[in-house]
């Protein structure tokens, strides 16, 4: 039920609505089952996402309740100026403090988001790994994407880290992690039979709003502590 889902509000005035979503449900899109836009309209609520998460994904999700609005934010999405932070739990540990991932994707088989390029050219110096241009795919379409990441704490199985995607692509963050060899933990798109939640939580989201420089933030779930 959309009440449900509205006990879980951080953020609401005239014209926008910042859930924590929990993992499990989509954001919209889905043709077989419910999605967060959908329940909202069933109970008499119109909504436009103003950017998507992935359903295994949980945290912060940002609507406009009008078109001005919705405008007004996917345009900062489009432009780049919205800053976004994500926890994940990733296995194994043994990262750097931080790091820097410049990989382009595209798109293949099955509609599945890869890196554009073959997985032996992946290439790591100093807590940056890349591709050298000549090994970028050039018979697909292909699209820069960059992730920076800080470890908050690990051991030699498990690493938390705070994750920053600086572009907007599909999967990115899950798709970048993996083939460096440090996969989310629970994440169905890597492991084929994942007991329990994706260890992935979109954490903080700032944006510009009614003039003023905006933070939402939802806390880090208990399990990612554990």
């Amino acid at each position: 039920m959309w009440a449900d889902f509205r006990e879980h509000v951080i953020l609401e005035d005239e014209a926008i609505l910042v859930l924590n979503k929990p993992p499990g449900i989509s954001v919209m899109g889905e043709r077989h089952e419910s999605d967060l836009v959908r329940l909202a309209a069933d109970a008499g609520e119109e909504l436009f996402p103003a950017h998507r998460i992935d359903k295994v994904t949980s945290g912060v999700i940002l609507f406009a309740k009008n078109l001005p609005a919705h405008g007004a934010l996917t345009r900062q999405f489009n432009k780049r100026t919205v800053e976004k932070s994500y926890l994940a739990v990733v296995s194994p540990g043994g990262l750097p403090e931080t790091g820097h991932i410049d990989l382009p994707l595209s798109v293949g088989r099955k509609n599945r988001v890869r890196i554009a390029a073959p997985r032996e050219t992946i290439t790591e110096t100093g807590g940056r790994w890349g591709v050298p241009a000549s090994a970028v795919f050039d018979t697909v379409s292909t699209y820069p994407s960059q992730t920076s990441f800080t470890v908050r704490t690990q051991t030699p199985d498990r690493a938390l880290l705070e994750a920053h995607p600086h572009t907007g692509r599909r999967h990115q963050i899950r798709v970048h992690l993996a083939w460096i060899g440090h996969p989310i933990v629970g994440d169905p798109l890597f492991e084929k039979h994942p007991e329990g939640r994706t260890y992935l939580h979109s954490w903080r989201l700032t944006f510009d709003h009614a003039g003023t420089r905006v933070t939402v933030e939802a806390p880090m779930p208990a399990d990612f502590a554990r």
